[in-house]
């Protein structure tokens, strides 16, 4: 009997279960977060009426987008985010010639036997908004921080 692909494994079994997504800035580990939102891509599609075909018009692909990107339900353990945030902005982006210095990242979806399962490479990633935890002494809840970025796209590349 032939053994499947693991390529026809995934397909076909059972789908992969992330507890966790780790991010990391120009390949420095900035933080993990329990949620990723707005990792998608968008075509635009152009269509083209062509002369003599009323009841036809071509489809053509046109520019691709990206979202922003926010990560949720996470805290950071270094400094390197807060350098990162710094640098996009006020003095840092002053002393820098109030040019924006992007940044490659990666987002790895980290599965619960602690291996990583599939990798988005970030192309030209910057900060746009960073929100810190909310206290209250009365409440018992973990401390966490939100991030969303910008980026120019992205790769994916599968461990398993």
């Amino acid at each position: 009997m032939v053994e499947p692909s693991p390529a026809f494994k995934a397909l076909g079994g059972d789908l992969p279960s992330a507890n966790r997504f780790l991010f990391t800035l120009d390949g420095v580990e900035v933080g993990v977060f329990r949620e990723v939102s707005g990792l998608e891509l968008s075509v635009a599609v152009e269509e083209f009426a062509e002369g003599g075909q009323n009841g036809f018009r071509h489809r053509m692909p046109g520019r691709m987008s990206w979202p922003n990107i926010t990560f949720k339900r996470g805290i950071t353990q270094s400094n390197v985010l807060f350098e990162w945030l710094q640098k996009s902005s006020g003095e840092g982006f002053a002393a820098n010639g109030d040019k924006l210095a992007r940044s490659s990242g990666a987002i790895t979806a980290v599965g619960f036997d602690s291996l990583p399962l599939r990798s988005w490479n970030l192309i030209g990633v910057f900060p746009i908004r960073w929100k810190g935890p909310e206290f209250a002494a009365d409440k018992n809840e973990p401390l966490h921080e939100e991030l969303e970025i910008a980026h120019h796209g992205f790769t994916a590349k599968t461990h398993v």
